[in-house]
Parts: structure tokens; C-alpha cells; sequence
């Protein structure tokens, strides 16, 4: 048994419906009806051209630091609207992804793709509106003899990705949502926003009511209150 060097099949994954959903909400709103205890971690970037939004099932990868054998490998099992997640461990000695990489997801109507490391050839990812997460850039190509494996669940900074769970990224960065838990937090997100349109229009008309902030400075005791 090849433990630490294997390919696993995917037993499900989002369906292309609810992507298309979740692709109007913000990831902050998202992040906000999760209790805000998912996320990516601050080091994860998009690197693509502002304003492209990210959404797609995980094909998750975990692959020794600075080796992208399985990263290529996922590319050729990926299917159209898939998000291809790497765990390298962070490292950014590395690149593990380039342009030409780039191309080939493109090629294959992937979603996008997120690396708990490094890219180069930054200049072209930025000028185009592929999706693509990273922690870092370094012009260090990698190296292609593995280990490493597929559709196993993988974590970054202690957001846990299983395969098939639902991923999204905007300007604000990236989070996870569970397969079993989309639905309800798609609906939880909907309302969140509704709400937040509703409160832009207040503000809009000069009807927006602050007085929970006086209101929650006295429940704390703060002094000086008119």
C-alpha cells in the first residue's frame, strides 16, 4: 500500500446549480453565517485580475512542498467547473504553478485553482480573470517526482477541504463550505445579504439607525455617554 502516493476517486460533490447560486453572494457574507471560523488564512491571495470570483467543487491535493507531479495529474482528471485545492504545505521556495499550467486549466474549463504555495510567471496570471489563490510568488520552478495524493481531505491554516466540497474565493479571499452544510448556509448567506442591501438603502435615504451603538457601549459601562 503506496500510503502518501495515491489516487482516490471522488464519491460526490456539489452540483453546478448551487455553484451558480452561491456565485452572487460575497465570500465576507458567507464567512459571516459561518460564524466567521472558516477561513483560508490571510496569506491566501487571489493573483488573478480584480474582481474575478471563484466557485467550484474541490479536487483536492496534497503534495510534498515544492513538487507539483499530483498537481499535474489533477489537471488531467479535472472536470469542467472543478477547483483544483493544494496543500503543499505552505512552503514558497518553489513555484508550483506557471502560465503554462494556467493555459491547460483554461483549456479544460476548469473553475480555478488554490495553492498553499507558491506560483510564478505572476505577470501573466494577474493579467487574466482565471481564478488563482496563492500564497506566494517566487520564480523557483518545482521539482516532479512526488509524493503526494488526490481527493484526500487536505487543511489550510485549519480550514478542512474534502473533496467535493463546495469553494469560494473573491477579492476578500477563500473559504470552504461543507458539502452536507451548503444548502442551509447558501440560504443563511441570502438573507445575510438581503439584509445588507437593506441597510445600504437607509443609508442611501440618511434612514439608517446607529443607536445599537450607544446602546451596546452602555451595556459595557462605558463612561462619557451624553
Amino acid at each position: 500500500m503506496a500510503i502518501g502516493f495515491r489516487i482516490h476517486q471522488r464519491s460526490r460533490h456539489v452540483d453546478a446549480g448551487l455553484v451558480t447560486r452561491f456565485r452572487s453572494l460575497p465570500v465576507a457574507n458567507v464567512s459571516d453565517v459561518m460564524s466567521r471560523m472558516t477561513a483560508g488564512g490571510a496569506r491566501l491571495r487571489p493573483m488573478q485580475a480584480p474582481g474575478a470570483v471563484l466557485a467550484g467543487p474541490a479536487l483536492t491535493v496534497k503534495t510534498r512542498p515544492g513538487d507539483n507531479l499530483m498537481i499535474h495529474k489533477a489537471i488531467a482528471l479535472a472536470q469542467p467547473g472543478d477547483v483544483i485545492v493544494v496543500d503543499a504545505g505552505g512552503d514558497l521556495t518553489n513555484a508550483l504553478i506557471g502560465e503554462l499550467m494556467l493555459a491547460q486549466m483554461v483549456r479544460r474549463g476548469l473553475a480555478g485553482i488554490v495553492i498553499n504555495g507558491a506560483i510564478r510567471d505572476s505577470a501573466a496570471i494577474r493579467a487574466q480573470d482565471f481564478p488563482v489563490f496563492a500564497a506566494g510568488v517566487t520564480h523557483r520552478g518545482p521539482y516532479k517526482d512526488g509524493p503526494g495524493e488526490i481527493n484526500v481531505p487536505v487543511a489550510i491554516d485549519g480550514m478542512v477541504i474534502s473533496p467535493g466540497d463546495l469553494v469560494l474565493g473573491d477579492d476578500d479571499g477563500l473559504l470552504c463550505v461543507p458539502f452536507g452544510e451548503a444548502e442551509a448556509i447558501h440560504a443563511a448567506a441570502s438573507a445575510k445579504q438581503a439584509a445588507e442591501e437593506r441597510q445600504m438603502a437607509n443609508i442611501a435615504s440618511g434612514t439608517h439607525d446607529a443607536s445599537w451603538v450607544d446602546a451596546s457601549l452602555r451595556k459595557l459601562g462605558c463612561e462619557g455617554l451624553d
